[in-house]
């Protein structure tokens, strides 16, 4: 059986904004990293995120205006994949697309890609427009599917340190019920 190495993806992820211009992916990187996506659990095994992957550059531009801030650096990806959702179809349409995105990034992780997860949903451009408007109309996506985000890939420019196990929140994690944490003041008490 292959060992699966799931856990160093995780460990080595961040959130990238700064890829190598000169260096694109390839269609077998592409390919794999869409079938990661497309394997993520959906609500009821339904599969209804639909991805729309921008690699041209004055496409790329002008989603670099999708906020008023935050989003930028889009302007200099190799990829951009827009993960859309339907609420018509799946009621739960905002976990499953983002249980792709969450895939999407892990197996960018896994091949030595970086990238970063743009929030659409709920955010609003320089002049006051609707973020998932904004994307629709620049992208012809029909009004029946939602823009949750985007997710920026490419190759990393420089490396980021991996976060240690002491940085992790452990404090977050509660046994058979909810705990509030002791604060130092309460223990000296």
């Amino acid at each position: 059986m292959k060992e699966i190495k799931l856990l160093d993806a995780i460990r080595t992820r961040r959130s990238v904004r700064r890829f190598q211009q000169d260096k694109a992916l390839s269609s077998e990187q592409v390919g794999v990293l869409m079938e990661a996506a497309l394997r993520a659990p959906s609500s009821r095994d339904g599969h209804t995120t639909q991805f729309v992957l921008v690699e041209d550059k004055e496409q790329l531009q002008a989603l670099s205006h999708l906020r008023e801030s935050g989003g930028t650096f889009l302007r200099d990806v190799p990829l951009a994949v827009v993960v859309l959702g339907s609420p018509m179809e799946c009621k739960f349409w905002q976990t499953d697309a983002s249980l792709s995105a969450g895939y999407l990034q892990l197996q960018a992780t896994e091949m030595g890609l970086a990238s970063c997860w743009v929030q659409v949903a709920d955010c609003f451009t320089a002049n006051g427009q609707d973020s998932a408007e904004y994307v629709r109309n620049l992208l012809d996506i029909p009004y029946q599917l939602e823009v949750l985000c985007i997710i920026a890939l490419g190759y990393p420019e420089g490396e980021s340190p991996e976060r240690s196990l002491e940085e992790l929140r452990w404090e977050q994690i509660h046994i058979g019920k909810y705990q509030v944490a002791e604060t130092q003041e309460e223990s000296n008490e």
